[in-house]
């Protein structure tokens, strides 16, 4: 044994090191990362004057879940929650202060329509339940819009998405209405009516209603899960005087830039009106939603019962002090004059917030990541020094060093991709679904063994005494710091505002080398690795803090995913980039350990042990109630019209639009599924497959989707009514105009397919398809839904016909109709092939009819 072998310290300290890190996570960052206020009762209120009361709020949300599912068009969603809306703001409106306040509520019914990705999104008679709440003595007319929605989704009461915001709303309306401490600017309260439709009651207000260009700022809460915190993942865009803001009055912080760039970057599948106001009024603002427990999201699930009241308080004390800070911010006179660009943002484990400019985010990581550079230049020449070799050898030897660490990270990221690929080629994907537990085993230990294995080996095999090991340690960890630098400064300029984690990184152990260097500890064997290990507390905490926030939203989302893309393989790099972040500058400490080695094949073990878990009923992914997995499927009547009015195919099935990787397996042993088939060739022979395919996203994964023929006919409630009501041809010009009139379910679409040498010259719809015909090409989508109004949609068509006969087909028509709520009856034999689903199984369901007809 060597002589340097004998001061190395002895294996058994090891576990306990490696445990260490373990503990911080579950004492610390756990407990930190769940934690939520008290509520407030009611009977608090004498005592704490001004206060949200979470209490309050609680209990209208259990009225508004006992409405039940609020789907647009729906008696629920029209009549009963607006008249509970209603019914709450007259009970403010008797507590208000009305020699302070004046209270105004409007109740908007809007029709219109807008572009949403592949489809004309067309509405008519949707709601807003809008409140204005100024002070009397105010003559501002620079309004704050507060936004959140009261639709659901089918099937789910929403007590979650958005009864919570809801409620959370109402009582901040409350307590500032009956506050002696007036705000300079009004606030709009704005409900909507029809969020999950998608996004088109906020459209009605921003584009329409008498208070909307007057709306300089926006608070908008959302959710994509149940209860926690809130989690601000979008800002701005281009007004870092909002973050100024939420810094200063935001009571309990939880944000993130990186939320707001996987959101903008479409890995999350939601999306939320604040891109309507920003889009569409040019609203600067903050976006907010409640993320964790995203299982029960838009599901019958998402109840009351999950939903702390610490959520609510959390939200509620946030929300309240946001409202009223802006309402008396000098920038809503002119919020344009501080559009200065992005700004970087992140709270530490919601103590305290920190946020910048992203100009500033480029100088503070590129100075940290030079000092850093340096620091570590300075090393190399004190090792050099030290040892007596060449400045050249000891480059030689870091250059070696900095190839294997590369190949480490490699490995941490591959391994797990690796374990990804395995698992689902065995069709056991999403195991973790809901044991979160098994990533550990999965994906961190994999990416640990990747980490450490190349150097480890080197310095197993590599004898050059010359040079100390603690040395060759030091280069592993300047290694990796070089490697965070590098990427730093090349993210920071392609304009990735995330890349502050890497700075993060790098400061900390900047600050240790730079101490190290200093005060010669360097140099004195082992000592060094004391500054080093203390450095590494903060960052740990804050990128397992904030990878726990990350995989707490992203991995119940894999269950609404789709079918396309591995899961796995998205959960997995999230762990291994996590565990790189976390454990970069730790792992490869375990060299100073005696039989070192022997930490790599306990983590081996560790895999492997729970790679057999999670092949046994154990990873099974769903759980009743809690984790359920998602089937959506319409049960479809569908009839297709020849030219001369004839019947060429009258049939009734079910269409699966399955929404996560096991697709059709969890369910076969309960359903009869031998009939089934893909609809792919179907959708390359017929305009829109041959479905009443419900929006853009049921149309983007249109060839994954599956038919089900029934032995019975699909009953459905009624079907929409298409009447041709005149049909005008221009021989000179060879235009030909049809109008017609269609009525029936609150949610329908319009598919249009011209023949060949026919063209639509113009329609009564919006225009963006027929002027941007690069963008859009048939068959063209419009979809249309209406709230309180039923009356019939009136719309015409020209086509251009080049060809020479008029009296030849032109174009198919398609006509869906969607009887979403339960307004609408299932028919006995529709409800008991629902009912035959097992229980950890959430089907949103509705009966849809389909008309092809030639004109």
């Amino acid at each position: 044994m060597s002589s340097t072998g004998k001061k190395r310290l002895e294996w058994y300290y090891a576990p306990a090191f490696l445990l260490f890190w373990f503990v911080l996570l579950v004492a610390v960052v756990i407990p930190v990362f769940f934690h939520l206020p008290e509520g407030f009762r009611v009977e608090d209120e004498h005592t704490k004057p001004g206060a949200f009361i979470a209490e309050r709020a609680e209990r209208i949300l259990f009225d508004f879940e006992m409405i039940g599912p609020k789907v647009v068009g729906s008696f629920a969603n029209e009549n009963r929650t607006v008249q509970l809306l209603l019914d709450e703001v007259e009970l403010i409106r008797r507590s208000m202060h009305h020699d302070l306040y004046e209270l105004e509520v409007d109740l908007q019914v809007v029709s219109g329509a807008y572009m949403h990705w592949t489809m004309i999104n067309m509405y008519q008679g949707l709601q807003n339940f809008v409140v204005k709440l100024s002070s009397k003595n105010s003559t501002s007319q620079n309004y704050l819009l507060i936004n959140s929605h009261f639709d659901t989704k089918p099937g789910s009461p929403g007590s979650g998405d958005d009864g919570a915001m809801v409620v959370v709303m109402l009582e901040v309306l409350r307590v500032l209405a009956t506050s002696r401490e007036t705000f300079t600017h009004p606030i709009v309260f704005l409900f909507n009516g029809a969020e999950e439709n998608p996004l088109q009651a906020s459209h009605g207000f921003i584009t329409q209603h008498k208070w909307a260009k007057n709306c300089r700022a926006l608070i908008n809460l959302d959710s994509a899960g149940s209860g926690h915190k809130e989690i601000l993942f979008q800002s701005g865009p281009n007004h870092p005087w909002l973050m100024k803001y939420y810094s200063k009055y935001a009571k309990r912080p939880y944000a993130t830039s990186i939320g707001e760039e996987l959101f903008q970057a479409n890995i999350i599948p939601s999306d939320t009106d604040f891109r309507i106001f920003r889009d569409y009024g040019h609203l600067p603002g903050l976006d907010l939603a409640h993320t964790y427990n995203g299982y029960v999201y838009h599901t019958k699930f998402d109840k009351f019962n999950v939903i702390p009241r610490g959520t609510l308080q959390n939200t509620g004390d946030n929300i309240l002090s946001l409202a009223k800070a802006f309402a008396n911010a000098p920038e809503m006179e002119e919020p344009e004059k501080y559009a200065e660009g992005h700004s970087i943002f992140y709270d530490f484990m919601g103590l305290f917030f920190v946020y910048y400019t992203e100009t500033q985010g480029q100088i503070i990581n590129c100075c940290v990541s030079i000092i850093v550079i340096i620091a570590v230049g300075i090393s190399f020449w004190r090792m050099a020094a030290t040892s007596y070799m060449s400045i050249g050898k000891i480059m030689k030897t870091f250059i070696l060093v900095l190839v294997l660490h590369i190949v480490g990270i490699v490995l941490a990221i591959g391994l797990p991709i690796l374990m990804a690929v395995m698992f689902d080629a065995g069709d056991n994907s999403m195991t973790w679904f809901s044991n979160k537990w098994l990533v550990f085993g999965l994906y961190i230990c994999p990416s640990l063994i990747g980490l450490c294995l190349p150097t480890l080996l080197y310095l197993s095999f590599n004898r050059n005494d010359k040079l100390r090991k603690s040395f060759k340690i030091q280069m592993i960890l300047h290694s990796h710091a070089v490697f965070e630098a590098v990427l730093c400064i090349i993210l920071t300029f392609i304009g990735l505002r995330s890349s502050y984690v890497f700075m993060i990184s790098l400061l900390f152990y900047g600050v240790a080398l730079i101490l190290n260097l200093i005060t010669t500890l360097h140099n004195r064997g082992k000592l060094w690795s004391v500054l080093v290990v203390l450095s590494q507390i903060m960052p740990f905490l804050y990128m397992a803090y904030i990878f726990l926030a990350l995989s707490g939203t992203l991995m119940p989302m894999m269950g609404r995913f789709g079918t396309g893309l591995n899961p796995d393989l998205l959960v997995g790099g999230l762990f291994a980039l996590g565990t790189i972040l976390a454990m970069g500058f730790v792992i490869p400490l375990v060299n100073m350990f005696r039989h070192s080695k022997s930490i790599l094949l306990a983590l081996l073990a560790i895999t492997f042990i729970f790679s057999m878990i999670a092949i046994s009923p154990i990873g099974f992914p769903y759980t009743a109630k809690t984790n359920v997995g998602r089937v959506n499927f319409l049960n479809v009547q569908r009839v297709f019209y020849e030219y001369d009015g004839t019947v060429s195919k009258n049939e009734s099935g079910y269409y699966f639009d399955f929404q996560d990787r096991r697709i059709h397996y969890p369910i076969q042993e309960h359903i009869d599924l031998s009939e089934m088939e893909s609809v792919a060739e179907d959708c390359d022979e017929m305009m829109m497959c041959g479905l009443p395919l419900f929006n853009h996203r049921w149309f983007k994964s249109r060839r994954k989707g599956i038919w089900l023929p029934s032995d019975k006919p699909v009953e459905i409630p009624q079907t929409p009514t298409l009447i041709l009501v005149n049909k005008t041809i221009n021989t000179v010009t060879n235009i030909v105009r049809y109008n017609f009139q269609l009525s029936g379910p609150p949610h329908m679409s319009i598919f249009l397919l011209p023949i060949d040498g026919v063209s639509v010259l113009d329609w009564s719809f919006l225009k963006n398809m027929l002027h941007e015909k690069e963008t859009y090409q048939p068959p063209y989508h419009i979809y249309f839904s209406y709230g309180k109004l039923s009356t019939p949609l009136d719309f015409y068509i020209d086509f251009k016909v080049d060809h020479a006969s008029l009296d030849e087909p032109l174009f198919e028509l398609g006509i869906a109709g969607h009887y979403v709520n339960f307004d609408f009856p299932r028919s006995k034999h529709t409800q008991a092939f629902i009912n035959s689903f097992p229980d950890y199984i959430f089907v949103m369901e509705w009966p849809s009819s389909y008309e092809r007809y030639i004109f």
